[in-house]
C-alpha cells in the first residue's frame, strides 16, 4: 500500500495525474488495519467523511479502548455504540477526554471544537424511547449537525407536539423515534415538508413484537417522504441525515 501511494504521489509531482485524480484513486484502496479481533477501516473516513464507527456489543473492553486508541491517533474525534459501562472505564484508562453518555450508551471522543451547521429535529414519542433518541442526537451532533430536541410528543397526547409546532418549522431533516404503533412519524410527516427518518423502537407491550409492530407501521405510513431504518437504530438515522445534509450542502 506505502508503494502504491508513492507511486501516486511521483505522478502528481511529474503532473501525469492531477490531485482530483489521484484522490479518486486513493478512495478505491483497501486502507484497513488488523488487530486479530478487530479490521479497523482507516479508510471510512475518506469514502464517508466520518471514521469507523465502534460499535461495542462482542467485543471485550480492553478490545473496545485500544480500537478508540488506535482511532483516536488518527482522527480527531471519536464514536463508540451500544457501549457499557465497563467498556468506557477502558477506554477513559486510555484516553481521558473521553465522555460516557449513560442513557444513549454512547462514548464519546472529541479531540477538537466541532463547528455546527445543518439543522435536525429528534423527535420521540415516549421517555421510553430516549435510548434511541439519545443515540440518534449525540451521534448527529458528533457529526457536525445543529440538534433541537423534542421528547415525549406521542400521539397518546396529539395536543404535546402541535403545541410545539413552531419546532418543525425550521429544520432540514427530521428524526421520529417511536415504539408502540409507530404512528408518530407518519404526524410529523404529515406537518413537514422535509425529509423525515422514521426511527422504531422494542418499547411496547406484547403484541409490539420488540418493534416490528412499529417497524411495519412506518413501512406502511400514509405519508410521503418517509424513510424508516431498522428498530432501535439511532445511529444509522443519524448517519441517513448527515447524508442527506451532505448531499445538499454539495448541491
Amino acid at each position: 500500500m506505502k508503494d502504491e501511494l508513492k507511486k501516486l504521489l511521483v505522478s502528481v509531482q511529474n503532473g501525469s495525474l492531477n490531485i482530483e485524480e489521484a484522490l479518486k484513486k486513493i478512495k478505491l484502496m483497501p486502507f484497513f488495519e488488523d488487530l486479530g479481533y478487530a479490521k479497523i477501516d482507516h479508510h471510512r473516513s475518506l469514502r464517508w467523511g466520518w471514521p469507523e464507527v465502534i460499535y461495542c456489543p462482542g467485543k471485550l473492553p480492553e478490545e473496545v479502548a485500544n480500537i478508540a486508541k488506535i482511532l483516536a491517533a488518527r482522527n480527531n474525534n471519536v464514536l463508540a455504540t451500544r457501549a457499557t459501562k465497563k467498556d468506557y472505564e477502558a477506554v477513559v484508562s486510555l484516553i481521558p477526554e473521553a465522555i460516557y453518555h449513560k442513557r444513549a450508551r454512547m462514548i464519546t471522543i472529541q479531540k477538537t471544537k466541532i463547528q455546527k451547521h445543518g439543522k435536525i429535529l429528534v423527535c420521540s414519542a415516549g421517555t421510553a424511547d430516549l435510548p434511541v433518541a439519545e443515540e440518534a442526537a449525540i451521534c448527529a451532533e458528533m457529526m457536525g449537525r445543529v440538534i433541537t430536541r423534542l421528547y415525549d410528543v406521542g400521539v397518546s397526547g396529539l395536543h404535546r407536539i402541535l403545541n410545539h409546532r413552531h419546532l418543525l418549522e425550521d429544520n432540514s431533516v427530521y428524526i421520529v423515534v417511536a415504539g408502540m404503533e409507530g404512528a408518530l412519524a407518519s404526524v410529523v410527516a404529515g406537518l413537514v415538508d422535509r425529509p423525515v427518518i422514521a426511527v422504531p423502537t422494542s418499547t411496547g407491550y406484547g403484541a409490539s413484537f420488540n418493534g416490528l409492530s412499529a417497524l411495519l407501521g412506518m413501512l406502511n405510513s400514509c405519508a410521503a417522504g418517509v424513510g424508516v431504518v431498522n428498530i432501535d437504530n439511532g445511529f444509522g438515522a443519524a448517519a441517513l441525515a448527515d447524508s442527506i445534509l451532505n448531499v445538499g450542502e454539495e448541491e
